[in-house]
């Protein structure tokens, strides 16, 4: 993201192509929320003079009319400033979304105030609010996540693409440019995409790629792969196959002579990047070479 975006973001002078990139890069979701946090903030009320004249009529009734009241005075306006910046400090940080964020070739557990549990893959973000997480279970992810929910009031997931919610139950949902999915292994599980609700029972997966809506099989293991070390796909397109290996080993991926758009069905490790590389270049018919983090897939025509 360039350095200026958030200052042209501030006065609305961002491109339509700007905005678009400023949106997704990893800041924006931060800068948005402090945003939305400092347009409410309100100072309380705090009366000087009245303040003023309650201390003059107890402490210094009784005292030499000679004695200046203006510095004091003056001190009681900054006092009464300070005040209101601590105050506001407190609510500011009070209001602050709780935040877990992994990187490339990362993985994380969390463990919400209701005892429910996630497990975050590699190049996400989940972000909610401990303080209200009595009154609102909300979780906002960025990436792809397995969630195992504690029964009681509605449990959301919001991402860009959609909301997934459910009362009780375990599911896994990715979020990624281009790739929103969403596999309920255990209870009954809500999907919104577009304004349109879609329910799935335990077994059975949602897939939207590109915007459409794509047909899906039955899962036949009772937790995503990932979790287990392994990175599966059916018929998923090539280039979201490269994305991931991107995220497991914080590698990068080029290509030539390579069509993306080639649909991939196969499972590649999360260990091991040699077996990984051999597991997607052998049924796609592919060659590739390892020049440091960098990895280059490449038809056999190539030379």
């Amino acid at each position: 993201m360039q350095e200026n975006y958030l200052a042209k973001w501030l006065s609305g002078e961002l491109s339509e192509q700007e905005l678009a990139e400023f949106k997704n890069s990893a800041e924006y979701a931060s800068y948005q929320k402090l945003k939305e946090v400092s347009g409410n903030l309100k100072a309380p009320e705090f009366d000087v003079d009245q303040t003023l004249a309650q201390l003059k009529e107890e402490r210094i009734g009784n005292a030499p009319k000679v004695v200046a009241l203006n510095p004091f005075k003056k001190f009681l306006r900054v006092a009464a400033v300070v005040a209101v910046l601590i105050t506001g400090s407190y609510f500011y940080v009070s209001t602050l979304d709780e935040s877990v964020t992994t990187q490339f070739a990362e993985r994380s557990e969390v463990v919400l105030p209701d005892n429910s549990e996630i497990i975050l893959n590699a190049g996400s973000r989940v972000s909610y609010s401990e303080k209200n997480w009595s009154k609102e279970r909300n979780i906002e992810l960025r990436g792809e996540a397995f969630f195992k929910v504690a029964k009681g009031k509605k449990f959301t997931v919001s991402t860009a693409h959609g909301t997934v919610a459910v009362l009780g139950t375990q599911f896994n949902v990715e979020n990624r440019e281009g790739f929103f999915e969403v596999t309920c292994f255990e209870g009954l599980v809500n999907v919104t995409h577009n304004n349109v609700e879609t329910k799935l029972p335990a077994g059975t997966s949602f897939l939207v790629i590109d915007g459409k809506i794509m047909d899906t099989s039955a899962p036949n293991t009772t937790q995503p792969s990932w979790v287990n070390n392994e990175s599966s796909f059916e018929r998923i397109p090539l280039s979201y196959v490269f994305s991931e290996l991107e995220r497991q080993y914080n590698i990068e991926v080029n290509t030539e002579n390579v069509d993306k758009n080639l649909l991939f069905t196969g499972t590649f490790s999360n260990t091991d990047l040699k077996m990984a590389l051999k597991s997607i270049s052998t049924p796609s018919k592919m060659n590739y070479k390892i020049k440091g983090d960098n990895v280059l897939f490449y038809a056999e025509k190539t030379p």
